[in-house]
């Protein structure tokens, strides 16, 4: 298939080549360019425009930071023409946005005949690269039947969650967890090196109770060495995603506690200069280094 992806950061590009690699052909479309080169080594296309690559595929990719860049781009290929080139090519919105903000770019998209799926992932840099992300897929039932075979070179799971709106949410659900299980370990982690207690006790403690969860381990070293960079989810990502989570509390009437409270600690860090950083150092938020004399 003729497949077009727009937005080839961290998780984009690892995408792009997976749909390569499953014999698609892919036409690629980035605000920075520089960032295509790799990917047109491999055997992807660019494209000069966004509007371009919606005339020459038959389903856009969307990776990009946040709803408003989903809309500016989704503009330059002619949203509001009509006719529209978003009429002949399916929108598959794969980043983290508001469902609120979903529902209405899918009521835009049908107002000029197109599809809109919202299937946003859960997994980072390396399940992105071996196909193994988790999908949740927000759709009508036809669209989604259409579209998951595509979905299945990118994902080893797909949940079809249910109308648009709905995988969005459950997207925030899981990004609040992210947050807020990271602080919770951090604070605990912090407590427990400044009473002088053996990680690796605390540590098999943990991981024989029913507290324990796998991202725990996999933030250890980092917390422990105070060491983020290289991220495979940067901070100033999470402080979106708990801004989004907790408006979406909200608005279903829910008490945005104590999410906003970890949204407080991630804007800490994204302003003590972590914001391109893993979202671990949310550590040094919570158990800051002792000042020097």
């Amino acid at each position: 298939m003729k497949i077009g992806v727009i937005g080839t950061g961290l998780m984009g590009a690892p995408m792009a080549l997976r749909l390569l690699s499953a014999g698609h052909r892919v036409w690629l479309y980035n605000r920075s360019p520089e960032r295509l080169k790799p990917l047109e080594l491999a055997g992807a296309k660019v494209c000069p425009t966004p509007r371009a690559l919606a005339e020459t595929v038959e389903a856009v990719i969307f990776m990009v930071t946040n709803g408003e860049a989903v809309r500016s781009l989704l503009d330059d290929m002619g949203l509001h023409e009509h006719p529209s080139p978003l009429s002949t090519c399916a929108i598959i919105q794969m980043g983290t946005i508001g469902p609120a903000e979903s529902q209405a770019l899918s009521q835009n998209i049908a107002e000029v005949g197109g599809t809109y799926l919202e299937a946003p992932v859960l997994g980072s840099i390396p399940e992105a690269k071996n196909g193994k992300l988790i999908v949740m897929v927000g759709a009508e039932d036809e669209a989604y039947q259409r579209w998951q075979p595509l979905l299945a070179c990118l994902g080893s799971t797909i949940y079809h969650v249910g109308p648009v709106g709905s995988a969005a949410t459950l997207k925030l659900a899981m990004n609040q967890l992210i947050g807020s299980l990271t602080a919770a370990f951090a604070q605990s982690l912090g407590l427990v090196q400044a009473a002088g207690i053996d990680v690796d006790t605390f540590m098999a403690v943990v991981r024989q109770s029913a507290l324990y969860a796998p991202t725990f381990d996999k933030k250890l070293h980092r917390m422990q060495t105070r060491q983020f960079a290289d991220p495979n989810f940067p901070t100033k990502h999470l402080l979106k995603d708990m801004g989004l989570f907790v408006a979406a509390a909200e608005a279903a009437g829910l008490s945005p506690l104590p999410a906003e409270s970890v949204r407080q600690l991630v804007d800490q860090a994204v302003e003590a200069g972590f914001a391109d950083d893993d979202y671990a150092a949310l550590f040094n938020i919570v158990s800051p280094l002792p000042k020097s004399d």
